[in-house]
């Protein structure tokens, strides 16, 4: 397998303005003559990890590659640009990397009809995000062809603006600002932004999640509902926020095991393969 960090300012050079230095943590497992797969042509993961759009969560990169490379995804964790970095910072970045995977899609081996974004928490916003407003006009200025996902898993996503349901401090950090106005609900809650060209989603989230209320899974499998496009809900009735893979590798109790809610990555990997995405 190869791995390799790459800098998207080193490929798109305005996205070190400011300071911002997003980074690409690549994951490809080898094709092996052997097996008679040199021309094997690989789906695609991307990941955002959480973090309140204050830092990028370890817990919720490499443990998350590890389990999907088995599938035979090639997996690229984005590490992106986080407060005091504002919107649309991190959609841009988001696009760039989508453009560097279709750029180098023979080199790397990726087969760019099967791309999935995963996010977590406020990574989730930005999964959301970005596969509902991939053709917003904030991207389409930087990038004129930006290019969308075929699908999308949301774990314990932030998704409304709501006060009611919010994550106060996520909105915060992407936006700069603390007073939420119906205006700001609507344009930056990722149900609000569904359309007709959404990708089907796979959603999950533990019902006592006392920091992201479950309610924003709610809302976002709603929109989807509402506009017939696919999706598949799992809501666990144990657990606390950012409990990634749910296991001894990623939570802070190793003796607090979520078995049940460790089923997330079995059911994500049967649901992809159900819609023709691995």
């Amino acid at each position: 397998m190869k791995c390799e960090i790459l800098h998207l300012k080193d490929y798109y050079s305005f996205l070190g303005n400011e300071g911002c230095d997003p980074t690409v943590e690549m994951y490809l497992p080898y094709n092996l003559p052997e097996m008679k797969r040199e021309n094997l042509k690989r789906p695609c993961l991307v990941v955002c990890p959480g973090g309140g759009y204050a830092g990028c969560s370890d817990r919720e990169g490499e443990p998350i590659a590890l389990n999907f490379l088995s599938e035979g995804f090639n997996v690229f964790v984005i590490k992106y640009s986080v407060a005091p970095h504002r919107f649309p910072t991190q959609l841009i970045e988001i696009a760039a990397l989508m453009d560097l995977i279709n750029k180098n899609s023979d080199q790397w081996n990726c087969d760019t009809s099967k791309i999935t974004i995963m996010g977590f928490s406020a990574g989730g916003h930005l999964a959301a995000h970005y596969s509902t407003m991939f053709d917003c006009e904030e991207v389409r200025k930087v990038f004129p062809e930006s290019i969308g996902v075929n699908a999308s898993i949301l774990s314990y996503p932030v998704i409304t603006a709501d006060p009611n349901h919010s994550h106060a401090g996520s909105f915060e950090n992407l936006l700069g600002i603390k007073e939420v106005t119906e205006d700001i609900i609507n344009t930056y809650s990722c149900d609000r932004l569904v359309k007709e060209n959404t990708p089907p989603a796979f959603i999950w989230h533990t019902a006592e999640d006392n920091c992201v209320p479950v309610m924003n899974s709610l809302l976002y499998a709603s929109a989807l509902s509402r506009y017939n496009i696919p999706f598949e809900l799992h809501i666990y009735p144990f657990g606390g926020h950012g409990s990634a893979t749910c296991d001894k590798h990623t939570l802070d109790d190793v003796s607090n095991d979520l078995k049940h809610a460790h089923a997330w990555i079995d059911s994500a990997k049967k649901w992809l393969r159900f819609m023709n995405l691995v």
